[in-house]
């Protein structure tokens, strides 16, 4: 039988490839079970039926085929389908009774599946809102967070979580609500941290600017304390260096500095910056930070710099000066520990218009004042604030020339202040020999001042040769040195000696110097007083060494340098002078007093008849008068003193002598006159030959003496008492007898010697030949003396 036409014909017939694979399994004898539970599962059962009958007629097409040409073999088939029909119809009824189960048991499980399938739908949506839950949750838990952190002030904690929050959670908030409030309200808190930080960084502005000035002090302070430290530690080590140079012992010396850290001393809290600085460079706009913390920087030091009008500078300079020095200070600690808020080209610019501004105002302030203690207390704090500044890195030395640029006025104000306080003392002194009771005013007063003549401590009462002047114009001078010194240290010269060297020689000369000597020429000074002065002057040049060691040692330079010849004082010079001065001022006091008395031979009888045996009132006066002196006088002064004020005032005795006998007062006088004044010079002769052998300068000028003082008026009165008064006309003997004599003087006074008949020459001899000669011989000299001129 060929199977290719039934094939065909099968197709033909409607066959499909279900069909086929079908007919294939049913053929094949194979399990047709998992066709059928297929077609259950798709609900294709009546599809399924629909083929096995299209099948069963293909088959029965088959069968009738067979049968026409195998009848009996058909009739066999035949027998045998009616056998595979009634097992067909078993199969059938097996397979509805299976159908039926199956679709009770598959509805069951629809109805499982379906129930199943929506929860499985439920449990998706649920996971789903619980991990949105959780977000929301995560978002509103850091929300609270934040807030938490606004309201205790941590600002940068807030904003990180905000940040957080941006970042990681924002895109992903699943509740749009919530999504577009959050966002919304993100630049609204940065806004407001940015608000409140710089509200809190203008409040620590406002308070760091207003605690600059204490910072300043504080600093300043320190400084000072090193200062005083640094300068017991060289005195100590001066003190054990002189030692180890006298040889009084080996003593060793070490220096122990001590390291302090100045920001440990200054403690200011910088916190809100460092915070405000953060959060702003977090938020993006350091730049603009930086901007607005420079710029009220400079309105804060421009009005740090406007100098008080209503309160005088000596009162307000250290509050301007610590002011400006805790600005600068605070800002070099910005600079270091901010990362970069402030550059260093902009701390210098604001330290240069700064320098700028303090010299300008301290060039103003120091030209106005005029106290030398205002002068010095300002200059001392500047010192101090340069020290102070240094320390930080800033450049003072503009600030520290102004000191150097004013020290002259400081010194011409010191000077004036010690030329009134020397004028005091000298004023209020007694002009008595000092006395001392015991020990400790000699310490004071002498031993203090290098003024003991004498190795050996004096008993006591101690009477020195000098008055209170002496000692107190000492402690003037030393006053003067340390102030001196204080001015001139720590400023742009460390080497200041040779300043103070020449500041106190000026002081001795132009004003101790000058005061003494203005005070012992005065017309009101007594010649006790200008002795005792003149006395004082040597003490004064004595203690010139002890000023020149004193200013030494203050500036720090070893004792021996200054102990050289060479290196002394001009005023010492000026002090032996001045002493010379002094005694002529003392000659000339005399002589004052002398010419009181000396007026009185305005009173002589120059054409007297008779000579009196006694010596004149003026002279008596005068004797007396010297005899005063020159008690005083060997009290008071050294020897050599003693005979320059004899010598003078016997001097100027003889000049006034002869100045009476060229008075225009004296018109005429006579051989009577001529011989009581012979009489009063004779007894000022012996006054002067006693003085000068009692005083023992007699020992001391073995080839001069008083009498020589008064050699012009004894030459005169010799002249006009001689018998040929001409012979003055003759070169040789002039030179031998009346050497002292004026031609022109004596020309003048010769003129006015009249004589009469009986009184020339009458009370030496009688009148004879004699007295005729000698008038001749006085007419003669008038001649020669007028060919002479």
């Amino acid at each position: 039988m060929d199977s290719k036409p039934k094939k065909r014909g099968a197709m033909e017939n409607g066959d499909t490839g279900e069909d086929s694979v079908l007919a294939t399994l049913i053929g094949n004898g194979d399990d047709l079970g998992p066709l059928v539970r297929h077609a259950f599962e798709m609900g294709r059962l009546e599809a399924l039926v629909h083929q096995l009958k299209h099948i069963l007629k293909k088959k029965e097409a088959e069968i009738e085929e067979l049968c026409k040409t195998h009848y009996e073999e058909f009739i066999l088939a035949v027998d045998e389908l009616r056998g595979v029909l009634v097992d067909a119809e078993e199969l059938k009824s097996d397979l509805s009774s299976d159908n039926f189960k199956l679709q009770e048991v598959g509805s069951a499980l629809l109805v499982k599946l379906e129930e199943l399938l929506e929860s499985f739908s439920i449990k998706k949506n649920v996971a789903e809102a619980i991990n949105m839950s959780k977000i929301c949750i995560e978002v509103l838990e850091l929300c609270v967070k934040c807030n938490t952190h606004l309201s205790e002030g941590q600002f940068f904690l807030a904003l990180k979580t905000v940040d957080l929050i941006d970042t990681n959670y924002l895109q992903n908030i699943p509740v749009n609500t919530i999504k577009i409030m959050i966002g919304k309200n993100i630049p609204i808190i940065k806004a407001h941290i940015e608000k409140k930080v710089t509200a809190d960084f203008n409040e620590w502005l406002l308070h760091i600017r207003s605690s600059a000035k204490d910072i300043g002090q504080t600093a300043i302070g320190h400084a000072a304390s090193v200062r005083q430290r640094d300068e017991e530690m060289l005195e100590r080590q001066r003190k054990a260096e002189e030692l180890n140079v006298s040889g009084l012992g080996d003593v060793v010396y070490s220096l122990d500095v001590e390291e302090v850290d100045e920001d440990s001393v200054l403690k200011f809290d910088l916190t809100p910056l460092y915070r405000a600085s953060h959060i702003h460079s977090f938020l993006g706009i350091q730049e603009q930070f930086r901007r607005y913390y420079y710029k009220n920087g400079l309105l804060q030091l421009n009005s740090d710099l406007q100098i008080s009008s209503s309160q005088p500078f000596v009162e307000s300079y250290q509050a301007y000066l610590a002011q400006i020095a805790g600005y600068f200070i605070v800002e070099d600690r910005v600079l270091r520990t901010s990362g970069g808020l402030l550059s260093a080209d902009q701390v210098e610019t604001m330290w240069e218009t700064t320098v700028a501004k303090v010299v300008s105002v301290l060039e103003e302030q120091f030209s106005h004042m005029d106290s030398a203690t205002h002068l010095l207390l300002v200059k001392d704090y500047i010192a101090l604030l340069g020290v102070t500044l240094r320390q930080y890195g800033y450049e003072v030395s503009s600030i520290l020339e102004v000191l150097d640029n004013s020290r002259d006025k400081y010194h011409e104000l010191l000077f004036e202040e010690c030329r009134q306080q020397i004028s005091n003392v000298l004023s209020n002194d007694s002009y008595n020999m000092m006395v001392m009771n015991k020990d400790s005013d000699y310490e004071n007063n002498v031993l203090a001042f290098h003024l003991q003549t004498s190795d050996v401590m004096p008993a006591f009462p101690y009477i020195a040769p000098f008055s209170s002047m002496v000692p107190d114009c000492c402690r003037i001078v030393r006053s003067f040195i340390k102030s001196s010194v204080d001015y001139l240290s720590f400023g742009v010269n460390s080497n200041f000696y040779d300043a103070a060297r020449k500041y106190l020689d000026k002081l001795l000369i132009d004003v101790l110097n000058e005061v003494v000597v203005t005070t012992v020429q005065s017309d009101g000074i007594a010649e006790t007083q200008a002795m005792q002065i003149a006395e004082n002057i040597p003490f004064l040049e004595r203690s010139c060494d002890f000023f020149l060691q004193h200013a030494a040692h203050l500036c720090g330079i070893p004792v021996r340098s200054v102990e050289r010849p060479q290196a002394s004082l001009t005023a010492k010079v000026v002090f032996k002078t001045s002493r010379h001065a002094a005694y002529l001022a003392v000659v000339n006091s005399v002589n004052s007093k002398l010419d009181n008395f000396l007026a009185l031979t305005e009173n002589i009888n120059w054409t007297a008849e008779e000579i009196s045996e006694n010596n004149s009132e003026y002279m008596n006066e005068v004797v007396f008068c010297l005899d005063t002196v020159f008690s005083t006088a060997l009290r008071i002064l050294p020897l050599d003193a003693l005979y320059t004020v004899g010598c003078g005032a016997l001097e100027h005795i003889s000049n006034s002598i002869v100045a009476a006998f060229l008075s225009d007062s004296v018109k005429r006088f006579n051989a009577n006159a001529v011989m009581v004044i012979n009489q009063d010079l004779q007894k000022l002769e012996s006054f002067a030959d006693e003085r000068f052998h009692s005083t023992g300068l007699s020992e001391v000028y073995k080839e001069g003496s008083f009498r020589s003082s008064l050699i012009e008026a004894r030459q005169l009165i010799n002249l006009l008492s001689s018998s040929q008064p001409d012979n003055f006309a003759d070169l040789v003997i002039r030179e031998k007898s009346y050497n002292a004599l004026d031609c022109k003087k004596v020309a003048s006074i010769v003129e006015k010697f009249k004589d009469s008949a009986d009184g020339i020459f009458g009370s030496l001899s009688t009148r004879n030949t004699k007295t005729s000669s000698r008038k001749k011989s006085m007419d003669m000299l008038k001649k020669r003396l007028k060919d002479f001129n």
